[in-house]
């Protein structure tokens, strides 16, 4: 154990009380491992399973930075480009129809200015059923701006870029994911429970709303018996999977179940661009291709918000934005997006979903960083100084 570690784990002993949260979570680190951890609360209140840095949780929307590092994988073994045209890999055409002769690349639906929104939805898509069909809704598409012209954050780029990952591997994207990144870095974790053991779907974080009911992950100590949405039949063979067809089915968006300790070792790979402890994931220039912001707010060129406030923040959460990270403290009148309130720039995602807020940030100067989520909680932000909540400005700063 390095000098200065501080295993701060205080179990949940205490009774839980109606106005706070049910499990909070927070991991400090920098590029050599580790620094400071904070456990509080339930992982499982009907089992009263107090929640440790160990355990795995669905960490919603961080979920688009970890399947970003995938892509940066497939991109450096010259089996993607971020800049051709999807439809190659994905055998039909992707077009706005609005902008029929634009053309649609990985860089645009990992940085959210593909054209894209989420009102047609994008995770419901059965098991068997096609992604397509959710294209071919109009409603799917922004009919006024043309792609790479507007920010947009929107869900269903990323079952996009997954059919386009599964085309070009021909692997199914929770055992892609396992192969280019969890495995490598020996972080147990999955993409909707298919490719986790049992022993470790046994240790979800359980999703409750404020009303303190469960939501997701309830698993009772086993895997779910369909960890994906089921076929229109209601059954759930997964042999049905083909590849590219639907890459919402295994939720690349928002599905990731990994621990706080997992987060942590993602944010030393990018603080040390692309290396951790002494595994080689990525090149640095790929690290600086993930980080560097495509898009920068000023009025007029995006939505600051998602579109539905129930998600990722309120006017000026998003300021800047990469492939899939999101960055800090924007100086820029409309951005209210540092939760840190100390003016330092720093890069990672944010999380939002059944009741859990959820954020990893590093800070490339200092070398430090910070993986932090909250259950049970309500999913509007609110009460903060800055577009995020009150709770993850606790949260983010010791």
């Amino acid at each position: 154990m390095r000098t200065g570690f501080l295993l701060g784990v205080l179990l949940a002993a205490m009774p839980l009380h109606a106005n706070e949260p049910i499990a909070t979570v927070r991991v400090a680190f920098d590029r050599e491992g580790i620094t400071a951890t904070n456990a509080r609360g339930l992982a499982d209140i009907a089992a009263n399973r107090a929640v440790t840095a160990a355990d795995p949780v669905r960490i919603a929307s961080i979920s688009k930075l970890v399947t970003a590092i995938g892509v940066m994988r497939l991109v450096e073994a010259g089996q993607l480009d971020l800049d051709a045209d999807v439809s190659r890999w994905l055998g039909w055409q992707l077009r706005n129809p609005a902008f029929p002769d634009t053309p649609i690349t990985l860089r645009l639906l990992l940085s959210h200015r593909a054209g894209l929104t989420d009102a047609a939805g994008y995770y419901q898509v059965p098991l068997g059923g096609l992604l397509q069909d959710v294209l071919a809704d109009p409603r799917a598409w922004d009919p006024v701006h043309a792609p790479g012209t507007f920010f947009r954050y929107a869900n269903l780029d990323f079952p996009l870029v997954a059919s386009v990952m599964e085309k070009a591997t021909g692997e199914r994207f929770d055992r892609l994911m396992q192969r280019l990144v969890l495995l490598p870095l020996d972080i147990d974790g999955c993409f909707n429970w298919a490719s986790c053991d049992d022993a470790t779907a046994a240790r979800a974080v359980v999703l409750y709303d404020e009303g303190r009911q469960p939501v997701r992950d309830d698993n009772r100590g086993h895997r779910p018996e369909c960890p994906v949405v089921p076929a229109a039949d209601g059954s759930c063979d997964l042999a049905r999977w083909r590849a590219g067809d639907n890459g919402a089915l295994f939720s690349p968006q928002g599905g990731l179940r990994i621990s706080a300790n997992g987060l942590a070792k993602i944010g030393r790979l990018l603080l040390s661009e692309g290396e951790v402890d002494g595994v080689r994931l990525l090149r640095p220039e790929s690290v600086r291709t993930l980080v560097e912001p495509q898009w920068r707010y000023s009025p007029g060129t995006g939505l600051t918000s998602e579109e539905d406030e129930s998600g990722q923040g309120g006017r000026g959460f998003f300021c800047r934005y990469g492939l899939a990270v999101q960055t800090l403290a924007t100086p820029r009148e409309g951005c209210h997006d540092d939760p840190f309130g100390d003016g330092i720039e720093r890069f990672g995602h944010s999380g939002s979903a059944y009741g859990l807020l959820s954020g990893l940030w590093v800070d490339p100067v200092t070398g430090t960083g910070v993986a932090y989520f909250v259950t049970g909680v309500p999913e509007a932000r609110a009460g903060g100084r800055s577009a995020f909540s009150a709770i993850e400005e606790r949260l983010a700063t010791p």
